[in-house]
């Protein structure tokens, strides 16, 4: 099998454990080239990781030879020029998550990777981590019988640093949202993942504490094409954090955090059964490992721009009069 070389553009907080040691660690995977804006980050970042190329023009880490995949980890507003600059190139593109800022761009981000013949793939790495898979493993098993609802619930202190600039995370022009499109597309892409895809989303988003520009509490109820249907609540000011989904069933349910090790469990008439299963050091390194085994003809990344767009087709739904509001 061949060694994917890959090059990252934004080496920002997310490439330090989360994702950047994984391309090193993946099998038949290696870190050649690193790029960010600021030369000297990049330098920095390229001589604490081992990494021997490093650049401040990401064109230029597109095109050199070495490089025979990019991986994509800045902010959103920028993901669909640099992937169609990747497709251009005949670079295989992964991307983080959310997509994009919007079902247009992504569009145009699947667009030009199939006209270049070349794979789109979206980091949302729920999809492979183990502890999440046991939960459909379980709901694939028949273990809470047959699905009938989903209880999605995601709270979280406001925090802002003080004296300092607001984070992208919550200006929508960069983002594309707050808080709920960088989490809670985590928490509905894993639901496709498990149950299938959302055929339609209805809810509302408020901005109720007037901290940033973006949405700070959402509230959802969907349905899925395979008949479960759903509801969220997404709260960015609230008193608590808390972060606990329900899949409910005929014969029992699966609790469990999207975001932490402290709850995964089966509730059944039988009791209750936990299951400590830990993350990875490097969180995405299990999906990366996908990425590298379909390059090399060898299995199939669960996560790519056609399974992605649909996330941010829900997020769309859900923030569309908000964003109409907005903008008026």
């Amino acid at each position: 099998m061949a060694t994917i070389r890959w090059g990252i553009i934004g080496v920002g907080n997310v490439t330090e454990v989360k994702s950047g040691p994984g391309f090193r660690k993946a099998r038949n995977s290696s870190l050649v080239a690193v790029m960010r804006r600021n030369g000297a980050l990049a330098e920095d970042y390229a001589r604490r990781h081992g990494v021997p190329k490093w650049d401040d023009d990401a064109q230029k880490l597109i095109d050199d030879p070495d490089v025979d995949a990019v991986y994509i980890a800045t902010p959103p507003d920028s993901h669909a020029s640099y992937t169609k600059m990747g497709a251009a190139a005949g670079k295989p593109v992964y991307v983080e998550k959310p997509m994009a800022r919007n079902v247009a761009e992504c569009e145009a981000m699947i667009e030009a990777c199939r006209a270049a013949n070349v794979p789109l793939f979206v980091a949302y790495y729920r999809r492979s981590m183990p502890r999440l898979l046991k939960i459909k493993e379980l709901v694939d098993a028949g273990s809470v019988g047959e699905v009938r609802s989903v209880q999605v619930t995601m709270h979280r202190r406001l925090h802002l640093p003080s004296n300092e600039p607001l984070p992208w995370r919550v200006i929508p022009e960069i983002s594309g949202g707050g808080h709920f499109v960088d989490v809670g597309s985590h928490m509905l892409d894993f639901l496709d993942y498990v149950l299938g895809p959302i055929r339609e989303a209805r809810g509302f988003a408020v901005n109720q504490a007037g901290a940033y520009p973006a949405e700070d509490h959402v509230t959802a109820s969907f349905s899925f094409e395979s008949g479960e249907v759903g509801v969220g609540d997404w709260y960015f000011s609230a008193f608590q954090n808390v972060d606990r989904t329900e899949i409910i069933g005929t014969q029992g349910k699966i609790v469990y955090s999207t975001f932490d090790e402290t709850l995964l469990e089966l509730v059944t008439s039988a009791g209750t059964e936990s299951f400590p299963i830990p993350y990875p050091e490097h969180v995405q390194q299990p999906l990366i490992q996908t990425i590298v085994d379909q390059l090399n003809g060898e299995g199939i990344c669960p996560s790519t721009g056609d399974s992605a767009i649909r996330t941010t087709r829900v997020m769309d739904q859900l923030l569309a009069e908000y964003r109409a509001g907005a903008a008026s």
